[in-house]
């Protein structure tokens, strides 16, 4: 027998000597945390086997219920590894080893103090099993929103509610954003798990009962999902939007010595769609757009690059919002920006939006000094991208725009304050020349979400792809391949409304994440009543 075996026999819950039932075996619960780990990997894309989620959740909560409170943590650490490593794999493919490692590492950690959490209320659900299902996914919401905030603004990557883009829970984003559907997942997950626990009955039939309820309840969450209504929050007009992916002279961080090259690309494929307009077998946009980094070479001081810009929006008569990077504002100093620009008259100063969440260690190195003892290879970052102030929202003459660049999608409150300053379009410009298909496909499944939680339609713009057009229901279309280059149109609908999770804004994040922290609370008592039933006299 092991010492964590020991250690579960004895368990100061006193769960074996009170008769109400023992941890799983421990060499039964390690395979079942990597178990979980890989079913929650392959719901997310570019696997996309979305039911898998529940079921991930099901077996960590599973491995962990009534274990102390460090198998609990060491159970969720291996789910960690075994999800992240592989979903976070394309960080390293350009990078080297050690970002990917550190990365994978913190995020894992993160499902250690879930695993704590598990087995810390297993007293409470073991008293009331009904709670069970409520307080996984409560648990789950909590876990999500301390990463999505933690260390240097989180890191959201691989929330429960980012697999689910092709889901039938994908519409209760209109009610309560991506809280709310990680919520029904890991709530479904809960329901799997007290079906799967209670031992099975036998020949009585009442004894069924509490089995089917459950199965009821998830049924009803799942239909309940479906019957809530997606589309346009308002409005109605329409513009035409082209989305030019350029394409780079070749993939890696390379990409970036031949900025001259990506430029032109971009130049030139929307210098040929507009004589495609002319010719009549393309229709003339109302707007353009053109992905993150699709011109390193700040246009408001190199004189070349911007008449370059110019010579684009002339021909094809409409503005273009161009992904660029700005020297400045101090020395050491860049800025990660969409500006418009627009036909005549060049760059609107008025109309530029700023990343408002650089990337730690990628786009800026906090703590240099600290970092360098760690891997002299953050040198390489020698400029910090500085994080700009306002929200994305930039006003292009035929439709308002919500522009968020890259990463930011993750990020609920970068988006949604687009959405409140009047954005009727959500754009998202990214550059995955240095990842990979599969981070490009997990990006589009954040993109259909936030398409849904607020009642807009969506596009990505990307340097290399995978780039395209999100309908407010979720719906992709015109997705364009990877590494290649595409001029897509699509007909979009602007909106003016706000759908119910638009104007909730993050207090359904705020509601569940209360509720787990009075789970936590309220699960001292009944760990307390536990103890005092194996040791009366302690």
């Amino acid at each position: 027998m092991t010492t964590l075996d020991r250690d579960e026999t004895r368990t100061p819950d006193g769960v074996r000597a009170t008769g109400a039932g023992r941890a799983l075996p421990l060499r039964a619960a390690v395979p079942m945390a990597v178990a979980a780990g890989v079913a929650l990997l392959l719901a997310f894309p570019p696997y996309g086997l979305w039911p898998l989620a529940p079921v991930g959740v099901a077996l960590l909560a599973a491995a962990a219920h009534r274990r102390r409170l460090r198998a609990g943590a060491g159970l969720g650490f291996l789910t960690g590894v075994a999800l992240f490593a592989p979903l976070l794999e394309w960080t390293n493919l350009h990078t080297g080893y050690l970002p990917w490692t550190l990365l994978s590492l913190l995020q894992a950690g993160y499902l250690a103090l879930l695993g704590a959490a598990t087995a810390w209320v297993s007293p409470l659900v073991d008293r009331h099993r009904w709670s069970w299902p409520a307080v996984t996914g409560l648990l789950w919401v909590g876990q999500e929103a301390l990463r999505d905030r933690t260390p240097f603004g989180g890191f959201p990557w691989g929330r429960l509610a980012f697999s689910q883009d092709s889901s039938p829970l994908l519409p209760l984003a209109r009610l309560g954003g991506a809280p709310l559907v990680s919520f029904a997942v890991a709530l479904a997950g809960g329901l799997l798990l007290a079906a799967a626990w209670r031992r099975w009955p036998g020949r009585d039939v009442r004894r069924w009962a509490p089995v089917a309820l459950l199965g009821a309840v998830l049924l009803a969450v799942t239909g309940g999902a479906l019957l809530v209504p997606t589309g346009v929050a308002g409005g109605g007009r329409t513009v035409t939007v082209a989305v030019v992916q350029g394409n780079v002279p070749r993939l890696g961080l390379d990409f970036n010595a031949q900025r001259q090259a990506v430029l032109n690309n971009h130049v030139e494929a929307t210098i040929e769609l507009a004589a495609q307009v002319t010719a009549g077998t393309a229709v003339r946009p109302d707007l353009v757009v053109w992905p993150e980094n699709s011109s390193d070479i700040d246009p408001l001081r190199n004189a070349a690059a911007g008449q370059r810009i110019s010579a684009a929006a002339d021909a094809i008569g409409a503005p273009i919002l161009v992904g660029a990077v700005l020297l400045g504002p101090g020395e050491g100093e860049v800025r990660n920006a969409g500006i418009l620009w627009q036909p005549g008259t060049g760059a609107d100063l008025d109309q530029l939006y700023v990343k408002r969440h650089p990337v730690p260690f990628a786009e800026y190195v906090p703590l240099r000094e600290v970092a360098r003892m760690v891997s002299s290879q953050v040198d390489r970052i020698r400029n910090d991208f500085v994080a700009g102030t306002t929200p994305g929202v930039v006003r292009a003459g035929p439709a308002v725009l919500g522009d968020v660049i890259c990463f930011e999608v993750a990020y609920d409150g970068l988006v949604r304050d687009t959405v409140d300053g009047g954005a009727q379009l959500l754009v998202v410009q990214t550059n995955n020349a240095t990842f990979d298909v599969a981070e490009a496909r997990q990006q589009l499944a954040m993109v259909r979400l936030r398409a849904v939680e607020h009642g807009r339609g969506a596009l990505m713009a990307s340097t290399v792809g995978v780039s395209g057009f999100v309908t407010p229901d979720g719906r992709v279309s015109g997705a364009t391949g990877f590494n290649t280059r595409a001029v897509v149109l699509r007909e979009m609908v602007l909106a003016d409304g706000r759908t119910p999770a638009s104007r909730a804004g993050v207090w359904p994040e705020v509601a569940l994440v209360g509720l787990a922290v009075a789970a936590l609370v309220g699960a001292a008592v009944p760990r307390r009543a536990r103890r005092r039933e194996v040791d009366p006299d302690g």
